[in-house]
């Protein structure tokens, strides 16, 4: 019975049923041993009686009775019935009868009996057997030990379309397309050899008389096996999960394409990206079209005229031809091709099934397919907040199934997102646009000229950095042939940096019209960059984090006269120095806190510079890249200073190349300027007593230098200039006045004395005896003004050497 009940065998089989055979009037003429097993009467108390006094208790008689009349009218009967057994208690049977005829006519009937358990196990397992191979939804094959298909159900007709009966004695897989099919005989050989199972795997369908369309099943592989272990064949089962496989497919896409559009606020490598995602996941080529003034980081109209530019595309295939426009060219649709429709409407096209002379035929010339293989196509606009920004086209030729209702919906979803991501580079564009005009109009345009020093220049913008950074350099000339070389960097990026940067330039070019000294600079400009951060704070334009609240800056100023320079630094960078000789170092100078702590002093240093001297300015982005150590960057830096002889130009080169990658994280501005000292036979300076002699003394002394310099067309004006400035210092001074001429670019008269006191220019009245001195210097010079030092000041005067003013 253990083995019965464990491997569910026919319970009315030969060799599990309990025989007994029954004459014509129902008494027992045959008994079987499994009988005397089952029932526990021997052989003589069964034969001869009558089986209803032996094997039924009184209380069953009619439900016999009713089973013998249909019996008897049907010529066989089954059914579940109680038998009596030898020690009385009852055994619930199941019963199959039928007929039988002996050659001298005499009928008898053929009773085969097993416990009602066994036989209802077995109709169950007789069931589920009937079911799999008729309704279940799930395939089922089943292979012989010689790789011949055995049987199939009524799923894998529905699946292949093939009545079952075609399948018997097949060659496994012959029915799939060659690579399907080597798969599937390599899975069940497998199983065959090792005896194993193969779980849940995925097995892409084709069929040969149908290869377009593509379906995946999930298969399960097990052995069948004798009682003895020895392997008969192999069971599948198989079950059809292509529209799952698809989901899961798009659903990757969908979580692909999220991490990989819109890495960048750029909106070429966006468009890129998309094509990229798009095959070969979900079609063999892909173009990524946009309208111009998309590129340019202009808002579109909504007339959507102009032409597009492809940004983005990508095929499969090295066999396969490139798209006709290269990316970045301009394309034109034809007016009736699916894109321009796109385009015009702003909806999505699908077009399934393309016919072979689709693209020769009238307004589909200018459809732009990468190849005359496509088959099926798609067009979808990129659209975000309401504007059409440009259109997605995807082309299917090598993969033979055409694109379906699902994939559209793919491809919408898809291209929403990249539209936003395009959008957001498009308007991180045209903010990028904005602020570099902004700074651009806020940096210096050209060197101007000036005698003290030669000057290269180098601003590169962070390319690896959202927003603009502060960073500026400016070249002022001062009076007295100097000139004023500053540097700085203000805290944050973006508009709000640039148009500080600004702020801070256009004080110092004020400040350093008045002459001061520069740490008087600095601690001006310290003072402005606190009140820019109170306002703004005041103002709650941005989050307090995000504020700009400070600044670095090094100003210098270098007399070529004396070849001095004097240095002063906010929290910047120390200045290199290369000596005529090749020399070079950083300048040690005292740091100072950066502008905007405020209340701390600056220091400034005074150092020699010899004729042919490189001072090189510059912010922290030259040696402050994160994959350059500081002391390294300075060692670099000065290597690549140390050729003063070079061309400014090609140094500068030689810095950037050094120190700065192609796409540096932080704004870099880089100054040099190599010192020149004026010969000393364009100086002449005197010093003059305060008395009224003085002044003739001074014409006297100008006549004569003009004429060795050959300037005597400036005699006149040059002689009145210096005998009222002269006048004035024994007038509202004390102490001798110093006269000083210098020939450059213009010719400069100035007088120093000793006093503090400003002078002040005045409109004198007609009856006034004096007051008309300075007004007289103001309209004679080109410029005129006054500086300050701790020794007095000194009131200065431009004139052009070419003549006298128009």
């Amino acid at each position: 019975m253990k083995e019965l009940s464990e491997g569910h065998d026919d319970p009315f089989g030969l060799y599990f049923a309990a025989l007994a055979v029954l004459d014509d009037r129902g008494i027992v003429v045959g008994w079987s041993r499994r009988a005397r097993e089952l029932l526990g009467h021997a052989d003589a108390a069964v034969i001869g009686r009558r089986a209803s006094e032996v094997l039924v208790d009184p209380r069953d008689l009619p439900a016999v009775g009713e089973a013998a009349a249909k019996c008897r009218r049907a010529g066989g009967w089954f059914g579940v019935l109680n038998a009596r057994h030898r020690d009385g208690r009852l055994v619930e049977l199941g019963i199959r009868a039928h007929a039988l005829s002996r050659d001298d006519g005499v009928r008898e009937w053929m009773l085969s009996g097993a416990p009602a358990v066994d036989v209802l196990e077995w109709q169950r397992d007789r069931a589920v057997l009937e079911g799999l191979y008729r309704r279940c939804p799930i395939g089922l094959v089943v292979h012989g030990p010689d790789l011949k298909l055995l049987r199939v159900n009524r799923a894998i007709e529905r699946f292949t379309g093939l009545p079952a009966a075609e399948f018997r004695e097949l060659p496994t897989g012959s029915f799939l397309v060659p690579d399907d099919a080597r798969r599937a005989v390599d899975r069940v050989r497998r199983v065959m050899e090792t005896g194993r199972p193969l779980v849940y795997s995925e097995q892409f369908v084709r069929m040969q008389w149908d290869p377009a369309r593509e379906r995946v099943a999930m298969v399960s592989s097990f052995p069948m096996k004798d009682p003895s272990g020895r392997v008969l064949g192999v069971a599948e089962m198989i079950e059809d999960i292509t529209e799952r496989h698809r989901a899961q497919r798009r659903l990757a896409l969908l979580d692909q394409a999220g991490s990989r559009i819109g890495t960048t606020l750029d909106v070429g490598e966006t468009a890129r990206e998309l094509a990229e995602v798009m095959v070969p996941h979900l079609a063999d080529h892909a173009t990524v079209d946009l309208l111009q003034p998309v590129t340019r980081g202009e808002e579109p109209t909504r007339a959507l005229a102009g032409p597009l530019v492809r940004l983005g595309a990508g095929g499969v295939g090295a066999q396969q031809p490139g798209p006709p426009h290269p990316q970045g060219e301009p394309v034109e649709f034809g007016s009736d091709t699916p894109q321009a429709e796109c385009l015009a409407e702003g909806r999505s096209v699908l077009e399934p099934v393309l016919p072979p002379d689709w693209f020769s035929t009238e307004g589909h010339q200018g459809a732009h397919a990468p190849d005359l293989g496509v088959h099926s196509l798609i067009v979808v606009p990129l659209a975000a907040r309401g504007l059409v920004l440009g259109v997605l086209t995807l082309w299917r030729s090598r993969r033979p199934d055409p694109f379906e209702a699902d994939d559209l919906t793919l491809a919408q979803e898809l291209a929403s997102r990249a539209a936003v991501a395009i959008d957001n580079a498009r308007r991180f564009t045209q903010q990028q646009e904005t602020a570099f005009t902004l700074q651009s109009s806020l940096l210096p345009r050209a060197v101007p000229d000036q005698s003290a020093v030669e000057v290269a220049l180098r601003y590169l913008p962070a390319s690896a950095a959202p927003g603009l950074g502060g960073d500026w350099f400016d070249v002022i000339p001062l009076s007295g042939a100097r000139v004023a070389l500053v540097v700085g960097d203000v805290v944050g990026r973006g508009i709000h940096a640039a148009a500080t940067m600004g702020r801070l330039r256009t004080a110092v070019h004020t400040l350093a019209s008045l002459d001061l000294e520069p740490d008087e600079v600095l601690s001006r400009l310290d003072d402005l960059v606190n009140l820019l951060a109170v306002e703004q704070e005041a103002a709650g334009e941005r989050p307090v984090g995000e504020q700009v609240v400070g600044a670095t800056c090094l100003y210098a100023v270098y007399d070529p006269v004396s070849g001095r320079c004097s240095v002063a630094r906010a929290g910047h960078p120390p200045p290199v120095v290369t000596a005529p000789d090749g020399k070079v170092a950083p300048l040690d100078l005292p740091v100072g806190p950066p502008l905007g702590l405020g209340g701390l002093p600056f220091e400034v240093r005074e150092i020699e510079l010899a004729a042919g001297s490189l001072l090189c300015l510059y912010t922290n982005g030259v040696i402050g890249e994160r994959h350059i150590d500081a002391d390294a960057g300075m060692t670099r830096l000065c290597a690549a200073l140390a050729r003063p002889a070079d061309a400014l130009e090609r140094t500068c080169q030689a810095v950037l190349d050094s120190l700065v990658p192609s796409r540096p994280s932080d704004d870099v501005a880089l100054l040099i300027a190599r010192t020149r000292v004026l010969p000393p036979d364009d100086v002449a300076s005197w010093q003059l007593p305060p008395e009224p002699a003085s002044a003739a003394r001074a014409r006297a002394l100008t006549t004569a230098k003009l004429t060795e310099w050959g300037l005597e067309h400036l005699t006149f004006t040059t002689e009145l200039i210096a005998s009222e400035l002269i006048t004035n210092v024994y007038r509202y001074a004390s102490g001798p006045a110093t006269l000083r001429l210098i020939r450059e670019r213009c010719l400069v008269c100035e007088v120093s004395d000793t006093s503090h006191t400003s002078p002040h220019l005045r409109r004198a009245r007609t009856t006034d005896e004096g007051g008309r001195g300075l007004f007289l210097v103001a309209q004679l010079a080109e410029r005129w003004g006054t500086r300050y030092s701790r020794e007095g000041k000194t009131v200065w005067t431009e004139q052009p050497l070419s003549g006298l003013l128009n």
